[in-house]
């Protein structure tokens, strides 16, 4: 999308990704700047290599993890500025078994460090990242602080 493109508003947005994904999205809700996007793992980077190529998508301003109990989710804060819109992304059903999504710092290379602290904080991998490596705690720290399964206190062994 260049400079020289029409706007698009929200509903032009959301018909352009619904049109294209006939499967793997839960719902599509819009309001005032803002489109939110319930989708499954597996269509989050041709979902946002469609958003950044085609629909002017420019920034990502937050990537972090959700730990529902059952399952984990992963949700993503996409801009853009021609089109003054924001689209929230959850990605759900991230099994604990394993928990893996695709990275979309290829995309975007402000997510690096965002996928970098959820993997710290969740254990949940970004396939295809540069460095998937722990950002804030010791490379031989073993647990994930902010799993709703880990016990507060708990000493490395």
């Amino acid at each position: 999308m260049t400079e020289t493109s029409t706007r698009m508003n929200e509903e032009q947005i959301a018909e352009a990704i619904n049109s294209k994904f006939t499967q793997g999205i839960t719902s599509i809700e819009i309001a005032p700047r803002r489109i939110f996007l319930t989708i499954s793992k597996d269509i989050i980077l041709p979902l946002c290599t469609k958003m950044k190529d085609e629909l002017g998508f420019e920034h990502v301003s937050s990537v972090c993890g959700v730990d529902t109990k059952t399952a984990f989710q992963t949700v993503y804060h996409i801009s853009s500025y021609q089109n003054k819109v924001v689209a929230e992304i959850v990605v759900e059903n991230i099994s604990y078994d394993q928990p893996e999504v695709e990275s979309i710092t290829p995309l975007w290379g402000g997510a690096n460090w965002h996928e970098r602290e959820t993997y710290d904080m969740f254990g949940i991998r970004f396939l295809n990242h540069p460095k998937m490596e722990r950002l804030l705690l010791a490379d031989d720290f073993m647990f994930f602080p902010m799993r709703k399964d880990y016990v507060v206190g708990r000493r490395v062994p």
